[in-house]
């Protein structure tokens, strides 16, 4: 082969961008060139195709979710900022190819140019995060014209993540309350099949196997009022409660009712209170279940410490505001650090034997963090191996005039 015969399948062969787009067109299903594009007008050059692309850009900038203007040959037009978290490679001109590489879209971007008709697709993106997203392409005819610079695509993202996410934690709950239901029931059904059979006249069988019977129904009945109590709590995490309330007779109370408790256990319950009230606005009934769930926690499970405490006192936040802090210290075994992070978790257990032994639902710790935060605070857990545990209600103290808070809690308690 001559020079000549090299420089001339040189000149022949189509530069790398054009080749790009070819392969584009042959995706978006518009293969061939010149006249010859499936009955569509050819694009116009980059630059002087879209007059009205400032005018796009300023509409869809307006949109809260990611939102991408595409041509007819699927290159980018105008984009908004939200859609930069989504694609952070876009740039005005190119292929949208370089950057929206899920074949799902790929394919919706080919249908609507192709029929001209609103196509929705989903799809899951891996990296960074787990993601996944609701794609609508729409073709819309710009005014002015009918050829191929008034018809492009307006592509839409819903972030459909926080829909899945909730979707999962659903399917979780009810499997781990069918599974939490089906172990007594099964039980039940168990122990009342042998009564009526093998033992129906054996009198110390029948006796043993009613007290078993008498355990389980009592830890189903716990587990659906912590089901309840959980739903109304979350029923109304939205309305954060306006009612003034000192915080400590609620410490008074929950300790004294829980004192017979911490005799059968041997363990002596000391607490400590300011002198001065601290006022928040709360709901009693509320707070009491809550801190009623860490104290008996701490004597069910840190028995072995022999000692707990439950201190009231006034702090602040990293912020600098006020806040007052519930603390329920125990001496037991502490807890690997590994558990700390999900111990709030609904059906949670560091040792599954030892909860439900001890009559735990696995829902006291979620019933604490809820109630918390329907009061604008938050929950904090510290432990070590070895060295007990703390767990702490952070709630917010009101800003405002002390003494206006002061006589509105008088004239609630009249």
């Amino acid at each position: 082969m001559t020079a000549d015969d090299n420089q001339r399948d040189k000149d022949q062969t189509p530069p790398r961008p054009s080749r790009l787009r070819d392969a584009w067109r042959v995706l978006i299903g518009r293969a061939g060139n010149g006249s010859d594009n499936g009955g569509l007008a050819p694009a116009a050059p980059r630059g002087i195709e879209y007059p009205q692309a400032a005018l796009i850009g300023a509409l869809i900038g307006g949109l809260p979710g990611p939102a991408i203007v595409l041509d007819r040959d699927a290159r980018v037009i105008a984009y908004n900022e939200a859609a930069t978290s989504l694609a952070p490679t876009l740039r005005v001109g190119e292929p949208a190819l370089i950057t929206l590489r899920m074949p799902e879209l790929v394919d919706a971007i080919r249908r609507a140019g192709l029929r001209r008709e609103r196509q929705r697709v989903e799809f899951f993106e891996r990296v960074p995060l787990d993601r996944w997203f609701e794609a609508f392409v729409t073709p819309v005819m710009l005014p002015g014209g009918n050829d191929a610079r008034s018809q492009i695509l307006l592509m839409t993202f819903n972030d459909l993540t926080p829909l899945r996410r909730v979707e999962e934690m659903r399917a979780d709950f009810i499997a781990n309350a069918s599974h939490e239901l089906r172990t007594p029931l099964a039980a039940l059904l168990g122990f009342i099949e042998t009564l009526q059979g093998p033992a129906k006249n054996d009198v110390a069988a029948r006796e043993k196997f009613l007290g078993i019977m008498q355990q389980q129904a009592t830890r189903m009945a716990r587990l659906i009022d912590d089901l309840l109590s959980l739903s109304r709590i979350e029923l109304n995490a939205h309305l954060q409660p306006s009612t003034p309330l000192d915080l400590a007779p609620v410490v008074r109370q929950v300790a004294d009712g829980l004192l017979t408790l911490a005799r059968d256990r041997d363990v002596e319950i000391k607490v400590a209170v300011p002198s001065e009230p601290l006022i928040v606005y709360g709901d009693r009934d509320e707070l009491i279940r809550a801190l009623e769930n860490l104290v008996e926690n701490a004597l069910k499970y840190a028995a072995a410490g022999k000692r707990v405490d439950i201190t009231l006192s006034r702090a602040q936040t990293r912020a600098g505001m006020p806040e007052a802090r519930i603390a329920v210290r125990d001496y037991g075994p502490g807890i690997a650090p590994e558990h700390l992070p999900r111990l709030t978790e609904r059906f949670y257990r560091v040792d599954v034997a030892d909860s439900r032994a001890q009559g735990g639902t696995g829902l006291g710790l979620a019933l604490v963090k809820h109630v918390v935060n329907r009061h604008g605070g938050r929950v904090s857990i510290e432990s070590t191996p070895g060295a007990g545990a703390s767990f702490v209600m952070h709630l917010p103290l009101p800003t405002g005039n002390f003494g206006e808070t002061r006589d509105t809690l008088d004239k609630s308690m009249t």
